[in-house]
């Protein structure tokens, strides 16, 4: 089986595919502004790009796990994802309250369904 993985460091990659599902890391702002809605804006950029780096994209994702460092901010979450989703493409979802590590406020991480329709299997950068 092939196992393709993208952007890998030494800890983690950012982006696996396996069997034609993306699994992406949790995804965290780049700057780590102090506002819910400015990171959760800057996330969900990252999580666009990578998904179209595995042949992917928003209206193909299947679940999401958002990690929040103060449920209070909820509401400011789902006012930048609910203008962020594909309407009629929402994917499974949970949020919870969870301590995240330095300034980060949100981190993201989908499931997604992937495709290579033109891309020879053995052109995999893992096994």
């Amino acid at each position: 089986m092939t196992i393709e993985r993208h952007e890998v460091g030494p800890r983690m990659s950012q982006a696996v595919v396996h069997r034609g599902v993306a699994y992406l890391a949790g995804i965290v702002a780049d700057d780590p502004v102090p506002s819910v809605a400015g990171q959760t804006r800057q996330v969900l950029a990252r999580i666009e790009r990578l998904l179209a780096a595995v042949g992917s994209d928003k209206t193909r994702i299947l679940k999401a796990n958002i990690w929040l460092a103060d449920i209070r901010k909820f509401d400011e979450l789902n006012q930048v994802w609910d203008a962020w989703v594909a309407p009629g493409h929402a994917p499974a979802r949970a949020t919870v309250e969870a301590r995240i590590a330095g300034d980060y406020l949100v981190e993201i991480m989908v499931e997604a369904a992937a495709s290579f329709p033109d891309r020879d299997p053995r052109a995999s950068s893992g096994h």
